[in-house]
């Protein structure tokens, strides 16, 4: 199994090209099941994460394309795919491709809203907490789905068609959000999303659906009206930048100091956390090419987070931040109220020498002013990288075991920071 290397010590200076989002990526491939044309995603990263659902997709009987390398192309550049759902052949997605990755849960919706009918496996639980499928299925029953649970299996029915209905979350989630809006877009009438997440994902996908042919308003924002159509049609979309990477850059470039450019960041996808680490005495700026993060060498401050939904502090931010926070001149609280269990890199960063306790769902974290190379194991895909970005800082070298969970979030990780001046390699084991 591979592992990275990383000797710390190093300062970060360059540019390090921001990939398409991983969590954007994702519920657009699934829409390509709404359409029996063609759905052509571009700036598609190259994530393990993509590979399954692609597999996951081809059970359906969605065919894909992959555009080849043309001249002048840079390495850096997102991959264009081409999807086609023209015949759907099997409205069962499996307990073996379902339980490998949740996001893939998703599909019950243009399944049904298509079909008429879907059979998806039950995704269980999950390193970072349980995250129910309930309100998805809410949502669906809003719409007129028959919902039954049936060995470990959600089985769908809509003969005659969805109904637009108004749907209210009791709690923001993303997942219910892109759910109500692929199966409203093909219902019959018009529907409400009330309390509807306003992640940028949301409405990256909501773009997509509106060149498709459907007709939503207000994405973006808590309150999303869709006007159900009949049918979709083929479309092409660019996926967003990953915040999420840029955020983890801009962390890695705080804790080592150094000058980077994100190239093709957009700040305005993840201002909270730029604005906290402004206040840990990192200098970011936008401009034209992206977000330039520089830190000269002077001490971290301390600074509190406490994770929200967009558009507040990412969670998928949290165990970056902290990485950063072992480093500060103080003492931080860092407070996570999306997920349960999502605390575990806590002990893996103790073997690098950090000072953190527990306090219900509150870390706080006393800086020290060394941190010293270990063996380390990733628990989760951004647990992993917060493991890193404390390695490029730890006296020594930090061995990462467990980094598939790395490959399944972060396109090229080593060879991007690598370009920067970072001694990091993948070691893996013969055979």
């Amino acid at each position: 199994m591979d592992r990275i290397r990383i000797t710390g010590g190093q300062t970060l200076k360059g540019v390090i090209p921001i990939s398409g989002a991983k969590n954007a990526a994702l519920p657009l491939m699934i829409a390509s099941l709404m359409t029996s044309e063609g759905l052509t995603l571009e700036n598609v990263p190259r994530l393990a994460d993509v590979r399954m659902l692609i597999r996951i997709l081809e059970n359906h009987g969605v065919d894909h394309a992959i555009d080849g390398k043309r001249p002048g192309d840079s390495l850096n550049a997102g991959q264009t795919i081409h999807f086609s759902a023209k015949n759907i052949v099997d409205t069962l997605a499996p307990y073996d491709l379902v339980s490998r990755m949740r996001a893939s849960f998703w599909v019950l919706a243009p399944l049904i809203a298509r079909m008429g009918e879907a059979r998806v496996s039950l995704p269980g639980g999950c390193a970072i907490g349980t995250r129910p499928v309930d309100l998805l299925l809410m949502a669906l029953e809003k719409l007129g789905a028959n919902i039954d649970i049936e060995a470990g299996y959600v089985v769908a029915t809509a003969p005659k068609g969805l109904r637009g209905a108004e749907i209210h979350f009791d709690k923001v989630t993303v997942g219910g959000t892109h759910t109500a809006l692929m199966a409203a877009a093909l219902a019959h009438g018009d529907s409400v999303i009330l309390n509807a997440a306003c992640e940028p994902e949301v409405a990256d996908l909501a773009a997509c659906l509106t060149a498709m042919g459907a007709k939503i308003s207000g994405a973006g924002t808590s309150t999303i009206e869709v006007q159900g159509v009949t049918s979709l049609h083929g479309a092409r979309h660019s996926v967003l930048p990953d915040r999420i990477e840029a955020g983890t850059y801009a962390m890695a470039v705080a804790m080592t100091g150094g000058d980077v450019m994100l190239e093709g960041a957009r700040p305005d996808l993840l201002q909270a956390a730029l604005d906290s680490l402004a206040l840990t005495g990192t200098s970011v700026s936008a401009t034209s090419e992206g977000l330039r993060v520089y830190r000269n060498g002077g001490g971290i401050a301390p600074v509190d987070v406490c994770t929200a939904p967009f558009p507040g502090f990412p969670t998928d931010l949290q165990a970056q931040f902290m990485g950063l926070m072992t480093r500060s001149a103080g003492v931080s609280r860092i407070t996570e109220t999306i997920f349960e269990n999502r605390f575990m890199h806590v002990q893996e960063l103790a073997r690098l020498g950090a000072h953190i306790r527990l306090e219900g769902d509150t870390a706080i974290v006393e800086g020290v002013k060394r941190l010293k190379g270990a063996p380390v194991m990733a628990t989760d895909l951004r647990a992993s990288v917060s493991l890193v970005i404390a390695g490029l800082a730890a006296e020594g070298d930090t061995t990462v075991h467990r980094i598939y969970h790395l490959d399944r979030g972060f396109e090229r990780l080593e060879e991007k920071l690598v370009a920067c001046g970072a001694q990091i390699e993948r070691i893996s084991d013969p055979g």
